[in-house]
């Protein structure tokens, strides 16, 4: 994708140069980071609320393998594809909208797939049975992208263009009339079903079936796919609409292409996890102090420090178990530990 004046294809332009001690850290950070990943993962398979000896699940069937391998691996999988997903999705949007708040929850698609989902858990379809886990998550996708229609929508209506604050705007606005439609559900079902949502807005992993789990890591691995392509892109978006017009980038096309490849991948997330906050926001920050901020590194260590953080609070959530007698849900977790981190990453770097 050329353009007369520039001749460049802007899926090969160069980012902007690194700060000084950046890059050696952020080579760095693309070795260590798989090794992390490996280590968090086997950490989350191998301890939890009841102790499995590996040596016992090796040497043959037994309630140890099944701990191991039909219990905790789909679940620490699950976790790792979702952090992973909202991780990237939030990267992504703040380079989109040029704000560093800018993530899923903020512009209503988390909101409007938690709407979708709350509806269809009110009808009675967030029952254990295959039509409730075939119809569940298609509720919650469709939710999501409804909100992401309505979003640029207001945006465009609002101001030319889509700016960065105008699609914030929108997703304020989304988010509030979504939550009141929650509320208002919540007071109109029975009480078995408003506590099924109220858990569902909490956020949890919970153990999912081999079709739901393969699901889901479809749509974000299609989702991530189409950002990892438009990364070097969305450098140059993270320099205004006019500037990256300018070097040969279709704005619109892109932004179009994003919103709703973000709105699939969080869809089915929210479709099996419910509402976990914090991941999308924490994470592009911290991997952007730490290898910079070209996209094509930064969406795939988000990518992998994403998934690093959700199973850790999974994980932080099932260990909790043993002393608390019951298990916090995880996008508890995430807020508890998540919060203080942002504060103290906004207080290292003030403009963040």
């Amino acid at each position: 994708m050329t353009t007369p004046a520039s001749g460049r294809d802007p899926a090969r332009a160069p980012a902007a140069a690194p700060a000084s001690g950046r890059a050696p850290r952020g080579s760095l950070a693309v070795v260590a980071a798989p090794v992390v990943l490996v280590g968090a993962l086997l950490l989350a398979v191998l301890l939890g609320a009841e102790p499995v000896s590996v040596e016992r699940a090796l040497a043959g069937p037994g309630l140890d393998r099944t701990l191991l391998l039909d219990v905790r691996l789909p679940r620490v999988l699950l976790a790792a594809i979702s952090g992973a997903g909202l991780a990237a999705v939030g990267a992504a949007f703040q380079a989109l909208l040029q704000n560093p708040l800018a993530e899923p929850y903020v512009l209503g698609v988390s909101g409007g797939s938690a709407l979708g989902a709350s509806v269809a858990i009110a009808l009675g379809v967030g029952s254990a049975t295959v039509l409730g886990a075939t119809l569940l998550p298609a509720a919650a996708l469709v939710g999501g992208l409804v909100a992401t229609v309505l979003v640029y929508a207001i945006a465009r209506g609002a101001a030319q263009g889509t700016s960065g604050a105008s699609m914030l705007l929108a997703g304020v606005i989304v988010n509030s009339i979504a939550a009141g439609l929650i509320s208002f559900l919540k007071t109109v079902v029975s009480p078995s079903r408003s506590q099924q949502l109220l858990r569902w807005l909490i956020g949890f992993i919970e153990l999912p079936t081999t079709s739901a789990l393969l699901g889901v890591a479809a749509y974000v691995v299609a989702g991530c796919a189409v950002l990892l392509a438009d990364a070097a892109r969305l450098n140059l978006l993270s320099l205004g609409d006019e500037s990256a017009g300018t070097l040969g980038v279709e704005v619109r096309a892109v932004e179009r292409r994003i919103f709703f490849a973000s709105s699939c991948v969080v869809g089915a997330i929210v479709s099996r996890t419910g509402l976990i906050g914090f991941v999308g926001l924490i994470v592009p920050h911290a991997v952007r102090r730490l290898a910079g901020a070209d996209h094509r590194r930064l969406l795939p260590l988000s990518l992998v420090a994403g998934a690093v953080l959700l199973t850790t609070c999974d994980l932080v959530a099932r260990l909790l178990f043993r002393w608390l007698g019951t298990e916090p849900p995880v996008g508890a977790v995430t807020a508890v530990l998540g919060g203080p981190l942002f504060l103290a990453l906004l207080r290292r770097s003030p403009r963040m």
